[in-house]
């Protein structure tokens, strides 16, 4: 009898598969169509690791140990739907089935309270990595009940990625947890990215001292911006173009940036739940405005009216700019996944979050285990104020970042997620916003009444503007 059956033999649920043979344990496989799944076998037998593949899914089913344990690594969405349609009518209750895709956190509260109905436990996990993750040890950020979670432990454990804190794999909480998790995750990388992107972007731009950027991303990758990503910009730049050696491939890639869901999915959250993501947003908008269809109408008309200025930035107030925005990135994130938390009564644990990124997954970083550090003992309001991290937000570091921001804006290059993270500190260290006017505004003519600071907000107001007097609010 087999530990453990995959559903979906793609990229992803190939690797794992062969992640999980690996670890000793007797993976059953099965694809909808036949011939991927024959194919999975064949791959898995040129690494010397068996499957056992069927063309059945009631003979996959039935090859499992009891209680069954099942992966799905199939499209988020229909095709979710349909595969676990077919699999209530032929497990048994205490049976789990587990959702390994990019899923929003709602369909997998759906669909547990649908196999509930039958007993049948489907637990919704994150998974982060890629296809090399996959395969030898992502990231993984399951969520549902911490029973469930144990009975899976011995499994995840031995095929989740292994760091210096341990398998990067941990409880993420009740529900739909490990989903949410899994999609902040992503909304982080998406800022992450375009962070590094626009590093890049003044790199290259003459605004700092000549040279290579892959070489500046190898020296900011021993320090303590060390990450997956600013790793793989290093390799991406020196790639050479496979027809010409003497050019860089990144080169001729078109500046056209995609996306598939998940992104999109934490900018809706982060407005539901009131809670500012304005670099996740920036990001997220930046690779809209790159597939922009006016966009090459834009630079006809306008690209060449923004002369270049004189000025010059060091390398050391770029690696600032970018660190403090990379900063305010995973606060957001972190944020979000808290406020998340207590609308949902997830009981997520953000140290644990935290360690279970510190490997495998895309935006591993050395930052994290500050970050766990952060939320050991009193867990501060934003982690931003988290004495670790505060203690980088110095005068002159700051005035940096103001300078990056401010020369590549006279320069004309955008760098919409490193000015939004800026605005996202500015906003929130600042005594006095001006928002007094526009709360004033809403009263005026909508009657939405507002509070004094005369009296430090204890009573409602509403004022008839005209006249200078206040009056009781319709």
């Amino acid at each position: 009898m087999n530990d453990l059956g995959v559903i979906g033999m793609g990229v992803m649920g190939l690797n794992l598969a062969m992640n999980a043979a690996e670890k000793g344990f007797k993976v059953a496989v099965y694809n909808r169509t036949t011939a991927r799944m024959l194919s999975a076998v064949d791959v898995a037998k040129k690494d010397s690791l068996t499957l056992d593949g069927h063309e059945k899914m009631a003979d996959f089913v039935t090859s499992l140990k009891e209680p069954r344990k099942v992966l799905l690594l199939v499209k988020a969405g229909a095709a979710v739907d349909a595969t676990l349609g077919e699999l209530l009518e032929l497990l048994k209750p205490s049976d789990i089935v587990i959702d390994c895709g990019n899923e929003f956190y709602e369909n997998t509260d759906r669909r547990s309270s649908l196999a509930g109905q039958k007993g049948i436990v489907f637990f919704g996990m994150g998974v982060s990595g890629g296809e090399k993750g996959a395969r030898y040890g992502p990231a993984m950020m399951p969520g549902g009940t911490r029973e469930t979670y144990d009975q899976l432990a011995p499994i995840l454990t031995k095929i989740a990625a292994q760091s210096s804190t341990g398998p990067c794999v941990g409880f993420m909480g009740k529900g739909s947890a490990g989903n949410y998790v899994k999609m902040v995750h992503n909304g982080i990388e998406y800022g992450d990215m375009q962070l590094i992107a626009e590093a890049y972007s003044i790199l290259r731009s003459g605004l700092c001292p000549a040279k290579d950027p892959a070489d500046v991303f190898a020296e900011w990758n021993k320090g303590r911006m060390a990450s997956y990503l600013i790793e793989i910009t290093e390799t991406v730049l020196r790639t050479p173009h496979p027809d010409n050696h003497q050019k860089k491939l990144v080169d001729d890639v078109l500046d056209v940036a995609g996306s598939k869901g998940t992104g999109k999915w934490t900018v809706q959250e982060a407005c539901e739940k009131g809670v500012p993501c304005p670099t996740i947003q920036a990001a997220l908008d930046s690779r809209y405005l790159s597939g922009f269809t006016a966009r090459p109408a834009f630079f006809q008309t306008f690209g060449a009216s923004s002369p270049a200025v004189a000025g010059n930035l060091s390398l050391a107030e770029v690696e600032t700019a970018l660190y403090l925005s990379k900063l305010c990135s995973y606060a957001q994130g972190l944020s979000l996944i808290d406020a998340a938390s207590e609308v949902h009564q997830y009981g997520v644990d953000l140290k644990e979050v935290a360690r279970c990124w510190t490997g495998g997954c895309i935006i591993r970083a050395e930052l994290l285990k500050w970050i766990m550090q952060a939320y050991e003992q009193n867990k501060p309001p934003n982690m931003l104020l988290a004495p670790r991290f505060a203690q980088e937000f110095t005068p002159q570091a700051v005035a940096d970042w103001k300078k990056v921001v401010a020369l590549a804006a006279e320069q004309g290059i955008p760098v919409p997620a490193m000015a939004a993270s800026l605005n996202y500190y500015l906003t929130l260290s600042t005594a006095n916003l001006p928002l007094n006017l526009v709360q004033a505004q809403r009263d005026f003519f909508g009657a939405h009444t507002f509070k004094l600071k005369s009296d430090h907000g204890n009573s409602i107001k509403h004022a008839d503007w005209e006249t200078g007097t206040f009056t009781i609010a319709p």
